[in-house]
């Protein structure tokens, strides 16, 4: 709720059933800096554990399932998915140690019906980037609640992606409570651009262009994958991977039947053979996760590839927008393209795209359902009042929308539906192998690093005679560059000596005011100096000194 990914949804029934609707990740925000995902907050889950039937998810992006193989390495509740998302759950629960061994997997369709104490699950086929989409309803003795996860409706794409319009309409024609609709794109007022539309840019771009191409697409957006090699066959193009993961994903892809080559030769598969081809005959495709792209292109730039260096009159093709939260890295590397004499254009820039619904497709949605009560979810706060404001437009009663915080709880006891209390449902954040270890406290500390530096403050002490052993070492790192600040330093010794000195000679000594009295002194100092605030760590040893006299006891000759 109001923020981009890490959808997880928990619907609990009669104090008694927990269903649980996707289970999965989000990158972190620029300032989350070291954090590599961040996933949902399991402490109600896990309280209540006993209560969960199972996770039903809706497709094999991260965004759904991410946050698996965390959620699986202590809860042993069935997993429930069409073939592809089960597929991709596998693989990325074998990644970590404690889910590899996790098997109660469970493949279901668009005509699956799973029948609960209660309630019944069932499943309707929904358009999206990856095959094998659905969205979800759980049916109750009080209504359905209906979960659409990633939606938009088009019928220009390929049988495998179409929307089950007949499974929507037939779970509307009977009551439903309550939609918890997809609202990413709800901003979106004019009407997403058809995939037949996509087709034929992609061809247009390939004919036109002279020199190479150079394509990013993310890995799961398989509809998009289809349409380069199409688009690349078509147009007389190569494919040459940037990268082994992008050969990888096409070859399982292929092997699912979920992407169909029309041409046998359209891969090029050595440099040797690649060199041999003219220029306007040659895409160079790179797949992986959001950043994987964003590294390789800046590598082609600085010719530090191997493979793959950018010339002049390469053309780079972004194939999938990227993400918000990478907006500034982005730029530079579009900067990088250029400074290596190529161009950068973007297919969500000259079309309107998107893989979520917008504003006309929830308004359809809506009329297709017909639901009580409207909860806007997966999105930021604007988008979930975005979607908001289409119901309203279509005649919707604004007092059966709700839209809640990340946590809170949303109660229907038969009369009203209401927010009632929330539970604890803050960022757990993924950090190598740590899980949940990093809190706001290091991220401030990592982010104060970051800008100012550290200032280190190391002291010998004997305490017993009260006196400093050696004078204080001062040392620096990203705050101030120590040969060109000599006197700023030896001040801040003296500061650090007549501080202990000070500590030494109260009656009360006590190690951690002494430590804390050296911090905020240097604090102080630096900041006046400055201006700036570094992280300030005191480092005091002590040693007891001894003097042992020796008796000489040779004779003199």
């Amino acid at each position: 709720m109001r923020e981009e990914g890490k959808d997880l949804f928990a619907i609990e029934i009669n104090n008694n059933s927990i269903f649980i609707l996707d289970c999965g990740s989000k990158f972190p925000l620029d300032e989350m800096l070291g954090i590599d995902y961040v996933i949902p907050d399991f402490s109600y889950l896990r309280e209540n554990q006993n209560k969960i039937v199972g996770v039903f998810l809706t497709s094999g992006h991260l965004d759904s399932i991410g946050a698996l193989p965390y959620f699986l390495s202590e809860f042993n509740v069935p997993v429930f998915g069409t073939q592809l998302t089960i597929k991709l759950a596998k693989q990325i629960a074998a990644k970590d140690k404690k889910s590899a061994k996790f098997d109660d997997f469970h493949v279901i369709n668009d005509e699956s019906e799973i029948v609960f104490d209660d309630g019944t699950v069932s499943f309707f086929g929904v358009t999206h980037s990856i095959p094998d989409a659905v969205g979800i309803s759980i049916s109750t003795e009080l209504g359905s609640v209906v979960y659409t996860g990633d939606f938009r409706f088009d019928q220009t794409v390929p049988k495998q992606y179409q929307t089950d319009y007949a499974g929507i309409s037939a779970i509307g024609k009977n009551k439903v409570l309550a939609l918890l609709c997809d609202s990413r794109n709800a901003e979106n007022i004019g009407k997403i651009d058809e995939e037949q539309k996509v087709r034929n840019y992609l061809v247009d771009t390939f004919d036109f262009q002279n020199g190479r191409m150079i394509v990013t697409c993310l890995s799961d957006h398989i509809l998009r994958l289809q349409e380069i090699i199409n688009a690349a066959n078509q147009t007389g193009r190569r494919i040459f991977f940037a990268n082994d993961k992008s050969k990888d994903i096409i070859d399982a892809s292929i092997k699912d039947g979920k992407i169909t080559l029309p041409d046998d030769n359209v891969f090029v598969n050595s440099t040797a053979d690649l060199k041999k081809l003219d220029p306007s005959q040659v895409i160079i495709l790179h797949v992986g996760q959001p950043g994987d792209a964003m590294r390789s292109l800046k590598r082609m730039a600085s010719k530090k590839n191997p493979q793959v260096k950018i010339e002049s009159g390469d053309l780079v093709l972004l194939a999938t927008a990227p993400m918000r939260s990478m907006d500034n890295a982005w730029a530079k590397t579009r900067d990088s393209v250029y400074k290596a004499d190529g161009t950068v254009v973007s297919l969500d820039s000259a079309l309107n795209l998107s893989s979520d619904a917008s504003r006309s497709d929830i308004q359809l949605m809506l009329s297709l359902l017909t639901p009580e009560y409207l909860i806007p979810v997966q999105g930021e706060y604007r988008q979930l009042q975005a979607t908001k404001d289409a119901a309203i437009a279509t005649g919707f009663p604004s007092t059966n929308i709700i839209i809640p915080a990340k946590g809170d709880v949303i109660e229907f006891s038969g009369d009203d539906m209401l927010l009632a209390q929330s539970v604890s449902a803050s960022d757990t954040m993924i950090d190598g192998i740590g899980v949940g270890d990093i809190g706001n406290i290091v991220l401030r500390d990592r982010s104060v690093l970051s800008q100012d530096g550290v200032f280190i403050a190391v002291v010998t002490i004997d305490r017993k005679k009260k006196k400093i052993i050696e004078k204080p070492k001062v040392t620096s790192r990203g705050f101030v560059y120590d040969e060109s600040n000599k006197p700023l330093l030896k001040e801040a010794s003296d500061l650090v000596e007549k501080t202990v000195q000070n500590n030494l000679d109260n009656k009360d000594f006590d190690w951690g005011h002494l430590k804390q009295d050296v911090r905020e002194k240097l604090s102080t100092f630096l900041y006046k100096k400055t201006d700036r605030r570094p992280v300030i760590l005191p480092v005091i040893m002590e040693v007891n000194q001894h003097h042992r006299k020796f008796k000489n006891n040779k004779k003199k000759n």
